[in-house]
Order: C-alpha cells, then sequence, then structure tokens
C-alpha cells in the first residue's frame, strides 16, 4: 500500500462552533444559522441548426434566506434593525458567519453583502416547558462569498 497522507485534516469541522460578525463586532451568540447557500440557474437554450438535444447556459445566481436564532435577552438590536426596515428605512448590513475549529481558531469566513431583515419571530411560550426562549430572524442578501477557507 502507498504511503500517502491526506490531503486535507480527516477529521471535518464540528457546527457548533461559529459566531455571526457585523459592522466588525461580534454579535451575541448565536443558537443556530441556517440558509447558507447559492444556486446558479441554467436556461435551456437551442437554435435551429443545433443537434437535436438542448444545451444548457448558466444563468443567474440565486441565494435563499439565511436564519439566525437565539436565546432572547434584554438586547433589542434585532428587533430594531428588523423595526427599522419595517418602518421604510433601508438598513442593509453585510455579515460574515464564521465557522471555528475546537481550538477556537477562525477556520471558514461566509460573507453576505447587503443584508436586510425580512422577518422577526418571537419565543413560542409555554408555562410547563423550561426551555430558552428563542427568537429568530430572517434575513434576505445580495451575495455571498469566502474569505477564508482553511
Amino acid at each position: 500500500m502507498p504511503n500517502v497522507k491526506a490531503p486535507h485534516q480527516p477529521d471535518p469541522y464540528m457546527g457548533y462552533n461559529f459566531f455571526v460578525e457585523w459592522n466588525g463586532i461580534i454579535q451575541a451568540g448565536f443558537r443556530e444559522c441556517s440558509g447558507l447557500a447559492a444556486t446558479r440557474n441554467s436556461q435551456d437554450y437551442r437554435e435551429g441548426t443545433d443537434p437535436p438535444n438542448m444545451r444548457k447556459l448558466g444563468g443567474m445566481k440565486t441565494y435563499p434566506n439565511v436564519t439566525l436564532h437565539r436565546g432572547t435577552t434584554n438586547n433589542r438590536e434585532l428587533w430594531d434593525w428588523w423595526q427599522t426596515n419595517a418602518d421604510g428605512v433601508a438598513l442593509r448590513r453585510d455579515i460574515s458567519i464564521v465557522m471555528l475549529d475546537h481550538t477556537g481558531e477562525e477556520k471558514i469566513r461566509w460573507n453576505l453583502f447587503h443584508c436586510w431583515p425580512t422577518t422577526w419571530t418571537a419565543p413560542s411560550f409555554n408555562a410547563t416547558s423550561e426551555e430558552v426562549a428563542i427568537e429568530a430572524l430572517e434575513l434576505v442578501h445580495e451575495g455571498l462569498t469566502v474569505d477564508k477557507w482553511s
């Protein structure tokens, strides 16, 4: 058997070590972040002189909404951001979702551009539950890049 070293660290990063940053400031901890994705649509195309099959041409890029969940606290910054936009003032922010390794070192940074909140969701309440009150903020954005991938 040949002596070959794996081109990457064999253990994947854990999904629970991350933070959210905007305006260069690490924001309060978030419990969950979902929706980081990108799609490039395709278009079918055929000219009359083409062979009898369709060609696939690259189309527009689209990005689903990103949803952030966190425990509700006395920090009302997420609500205020949502309310400002709901009142018709377009307050957009560039946001980074940063994944850390088990030592707390930054490994991957996803940057989202021109974000604004489209939905804020209050926590569910149940007097017989011991769960933390979780609020959610759904963000739309216009682009996604990866700064760092180490």
